[in-house]
């Protein structure tokens, strides 16, 4: 029988700029990701799973995640229960310009499991930098969320590069599963799977 994954929580940018500031979340409904978010966390608090809660900040003029803004501050729901680190960070990846590489490390974590925001973005980047690491990596699509975007290129609604990204991160980056999936797994100590490329694209291209 193999053995059980040693899980971490990530919660990523639980931040009040996601939800009543300035870049709001769009999809999947950010009330529902918050809820599924707390169920993550005292879940992982009962199942003696570290939670590692991770705070983005940018210089004060920034007209999002200004240090001291009531918009960077963590949102209440995450800022009022239990965790064991609190990581900050200025770039995309948890894992990049912060000690958390080392102290997943140290507590011989294999397996990070990652909610929060933006999908698209900090939650992508930390999933990949940790696969190419080393870790297992699972995300809890329904305890994440996205924004829309226009820009030279054209435009994408919230729903469209949520759908996207995770389908893409499914593929070997991260098991993308619903927060019941996980809750489930936890309970029984199973390891979740990502798909691959290759049947990706072939059930693709047979369904044609």
């Amino acid at each position: 029988m193999s053995q059980s994954p040693k899980r971490a929580l990530i919660v990523i940018d639980v931040q009040n700029e996601y939800v009543t500031g300035n870049l709001l979340i769009e999809y999947p409904d950010v009330n529902q990701s918050l809820a599924n978010i707390a169920r993550a966390m005292d879940a992982a608090t009962a199942a003696g799973i570290p939670v590692v809660l991770v705070q983005h900040l940018a210089p004060e003029t920034s007209p999002i995640f200004a240090r001291g803004s009531q918009g960077a501050e963590l949102h209440p729901l995450v800022a009022g229960r239990p965790h064991d680190l609190l990581v900050e960070k200025n770039l995309a990846s948890a894992l990049t310009g912060t000690g958390l590489g080392q102290w997943l490390r140290e507590r011989q974590i294999d397996t990070l499991s990652v909610v929060g925001y933006m999908t698209h973005n900090c939650d992508d980047s930390t999933a990949r930098q940790a696969r190419h690491e080393g870790w297992n990596v699972e995300l809890l699509h329904d305890a994440a969320g996205s924004v829309s975007y226009a820009n030279k290129l054209g435009s994408a609604t919230a729903e469209e590069i949520h759908k996207v990204f995770t389908l893409v991160m499914h593929t070997g980056f991260a098991a993308v599963v619903s927060t019941e999936e996980w809750l489930s797994a936890v309970q029984t100590g199973e390891t979740l799977q990502a798909d691959n490329i290759y049947l990706s694209n072939q059930r693709a291209v047979k369904a044609r």
